[in-house]
């Protein structure tokens, strides 16, 4: 038997999810609280961070260093330059990175000084504005800092009140805040997004559009005086969906499979019933810029498996299929 296990011998199943009960319920306090302290100050920490003509340098020891590398990471992603520096290696040629344009984020729950070494004085001589996140607001960070920040908890989750636990999970959570915001303020869009991140399934769900799987040539469609004998080969061809258009092919109506199955379940004579009795009014529909992935999350929560796609002027231009988007990677 290890020593770990040794240790654990006696504490009971229940004890054990209580214990974990007990550290998500402290984390999340911990979060929740910080709603109450952004103010003026996090707005203007996040106009700092917006405007910067250089990049923004984030930086933290520590427990406080992998939140700082975790915020960079966030900030680059969304469309603001950002980099981690680490505050000793700073001190050995690393201070180079940092420019007169630059924003530097500090991270620290104790908010003393000596944590960081001389990066202060550096970022000081080159008027570096410092926004400072801190698990101790009224320490001596806070008086180098141009906006303070307050990351500070209750209790840590640790039942020795030791090992950093609430406070980077709020640090951590201030952070993203910062980052959502200032993604908001520079007008970051989902394109932009799809453009840092060319690779692996999230770039591919972000870049595919509507227009680029749906069905544009050669799809049936029916006119309004159409009758349910004329839908049989159209929806064969198209996979159980066409869209009925008026004389001016405007989308008016969709009809199934499943309405042609459930239609012969209920009349006899069901072939010269008038199309326009049957069909499904005001559809759902897709536009050809649209996101693949916004159409296909609208057919999953409608139980849809095609979409009519329209044009400005209200024009079909095509059919998309729930199975082409997924086999695109649009989900």
């Amino acid at each position: 038997m290890t020593r770990a296990a040794g240790r654990g011998v006696g504490a009971s199943d229940e004890a054990l999810l209580e214990a974990g009960r007990r550290v998500l319920a402290i984390e999340a306090a911990a979060v929740e609280a910080l709603q109450g302290r952004i103010d003026a100050e996090f707005v203007q920490a996040c106009r700092l961070i917006a405007g910067a003509e250089g990049r923004v340098v984030v930086s933290g020891l520590g427990k406080s260093g992998h939140v700082a590398r975790k915020i960079a990471s966030t900030l680059t992603s969304t469309g603001t330059a950002a980099v981690y520096l680490h505050p000793v290696e700073a001190l050995h040629g690393d201070l180079g990175i940092v420019g007169r344009s630059d924003v530097a984020v500090f991270v620290s729950k104790s908010g003393n000084v000596s944590e960081l070494g001389g990066i202060l004085d550096h970022l000081g001589r080159m008027s570096v504005p410092i926004v400072a996140i801190l698990g101790t607001p009224g320490g001596e960070l806070a008086r180098h800092a141009t906006v303070v920040l307050d990351a500070s908890v209750a209790e840590e989750a640790c039942p020795m009140d030791l090992a950093p636990t609430a406070s980077t999970t709020a640090a951590l959570a201030l952070g993203d805040a910062l980052a959502m915001v200032v993604l908001h303020l520079k007008g970051f869009r989902e394109a932009d997004f799809a453009a840092l991140h060319p690779g692996g399934a999230l770039g591919r769900k972000l870049s595919v559009r509507v227009a680029d799987v749906m069905v544009s040539q050669a799809y049936p469609w029916l006119g309004e005086d159409a009758t349910m004998k004329d839908t049989i080969a159209p929806l064969a061809h198209m996979r159980g969906t066409v869209a009925v258009v008026d004389a001016r092919r405007r989308l008016v109506g969709i009809l199934t499979a499943g309405d042609l199955t459930r239609l012969m379940e209920r009349e006899t004579d069901f072939l010269s019933i008038p199309v326009a009795d049957v069909m499904t009014r005001e559809p759902k529909s897709a536009t050809p810029e649209e996101l693949g992935s916004a159409a296909a999350s609208r057919m999953e929560a409608h139980g849809i498996m095609a979409l009519p796609v329209v044009g400005e002027d209200g024009r079909i231009v095509g059919l998309v299929h729930l199975h082409d988007l997924m086999r695109s990677g649009a989900l």
